[in-house]
């Protein structure tokens, strides 16, 4: 299964611990197909989604509509996690370029990626 980044998917995340995102709950896939299709284990990065608003670049705003989801819905980038891909329940949409691009710059700010304008 091929999931391209920004596609939004119900997924089960149980078992966890403490403050883990648990339960089955929609999720956006961020990380590259071209890596996570040839893996030795067939993982993707997701970033679960909530329906209770956060604020600041780590908790972007998803709209509802082509993606799948029923209501304006946030990222917790910091919530962000491998999966195995038999995890994976449903496949819904994508969420917006602009979405996610905000949820990448969510991921910059929270792994500490600081990237260089090349050109300068």
């Amino acid at each position: 299964m091929t999931l391209p980044r920004g596609t939004l998917v119900l997924t089960q995340l149980d078992p966890t611990l403490g403050h883990e995102q648990r339960g089955v709950r929609p999720c956006v896939i961020v990380s590259d197909p071209s890596v996570t299709q040839h893996q030795r284990f067939p993982l993707v990065v997701v970033v679960p989604v909530t329906g209770t608003a956060g604020f600041g670049a780590l908790y972007p705003e998803l709209s509802a509509g082509e993606s799948g989801l029923v209501k304006t819905s946030y990222a917790l980038v910091d919530h962000v996690r491998s999966v195995d891909k038999r995890r994976i329940v449903k496949v819904f949409g994508r969420i917006s370029v602009d979405e996610l691009d905000a949820i990448d710059r969510g991921l910059q700010l929270l792994l500490g990626i600081h990237l260089i304008d090349i050109f300068d």
